[in-house]
C-alpha cells in the first residue's frame, strides 16, 4: 500500500479547541466590518448624490439585505467545505488506523520526536495515547483537527450574517437621521469610531496588536467612503 506523504507539526490541542470556538466569533467580528464599511461606503456614495430620505433608507435597507445574506451564504458555503475536508482526512485516517496499526503508531513516534522528545519517550506517549484514542491522538499532531471540535458551518453563517446587520445598521442610522449638512461629516466620524472598536476586538481574538489593527481598518474604511463619495459627487453633479 503507498504510504501517505506526513509533514509532522507539533500540536496544541487546547489551543485548537479555543481556536475551533472562537470561529464563529470570528466570523461575526468580519461580518461586522464589513458591514460597517460596505454600508457607510455605499450610503456616503448616495448622499453625496441626492438627499432624498426615501431613496438613502431603501438603498440602505436593500443593501444591508443583500450584504448580510450574501456573507451568511458565503460563511456557511466556506465552512462546509473546511468541514468536509476535515471529515474526509479523519476517515482516511481511520482507514489507515484499522489497515496498519504498526505504521500509524511508528508515525504517531516520529510527529511526538519532532517536538523534541527522545525516542523512547516518544514511543511511550504514542502507546499511551493509541491505547486510549488512536484516531484522535494522530489527527491532532499530525492533521491538527480535534474530531471532538470541527468546525460548525451554521454557527459561522448565522454570526456572520447578524453581525453585518448590526454592523451596517451604524452607518444606516446616521445617514437618514442626521442632518441633511452633516449626514457625510457625522457618517465618517460613526464610522471610524465603528471601525476602531472591530479592530480592537480582532485584534484581540488575534492576540495581535491593537493600533495596527485600528489603523489598518480605519484607513481601508476611510479609503472606501472617501472613493464611494467621489463617485456619487460625480453621478449627482453629471445627472
Amino acid at each position: 500500500m503507498t504510504q501517505p506523504d506526513t509533514h509532522p507539526t507539533a500540536s496544541f490541542p487546547d489551543e485548537e479547541a479555543v481556536s475551533g470556538r472562537l470561529n464563529a466569533l470570528r466570523a461575526g467580528v468580519l461580518g461586522a466590518n464589513d458591514g460597517i464599511v460596505s454600508i457607510a461606503a455605499l450610503l456616503v456614495g448616495v448622499v453625496a448624490a441626492t438627499n432624498d430620505a426615501t431613496v438613502i433608507l431603501t438603498t440602505a435597507l436593500a443593501g444591508i439585505a443583500a450584504g448580510a445574506l450574501s456573507m451568511g451564504v458565503g460563511e456557511y458555503v466556506s465552512v462546509s467545505s473546511q468541514r468536509d475536508a476535515e471529515k474526509a482526512q479523519l476517515e482516511r485516517e481511520k482507514v489507515w488506523h484499522d489497515s496498519r496499526p504498526e505504521w500509524e503508531l511508528d508515525q504517531l513516534t516520529r510527529l511526538h520526536m519532532e517536538t523534541g522528545m527522545s525516542e523512547d519517550t516518544a514511543r511511550r506517549a504514542a502507546v499511551e495515547q493509541t491505547a486510549h484514542d488512536p484516531l484522535a491522538a494522530h489527527a491532532r499532531a499530525h492533521l491538527g483537527i480535534d474530531p471532538e471540535e470541527l468546525v460548525n458551518p451554521w454557527h459561522a453563517a448565522f454570526a456572520s450574517l447578524c453581525a453585518f446587520t448590526l454592523g451596517g445598521i451604524f452607518p444606516l442610522l446616521t445617514a437618514v437621521l442626521a442632518p441633511d449638512s452633516l449626514k457625510v461629516v457625522l457618517t465618517f466620524a460613526v464610522v471610524i469610531v465603528a471601525l476602531a472598536v472591530s479592530g480592537t476586538v480582532s485584534a484581540r481574538l488575534g492576540h495581535a496588536p491593537r493600533l495596527r489593527a485600528i489603523v489598518r481598518n480605519v484607513l481601508g474604511g476611510s479609503l472606501a467612503m472617501l472613493i464611494t463619495y467621489g463617485i456619487g459627487s460625480f453621478a449627482g453633479t453629471a445627472l
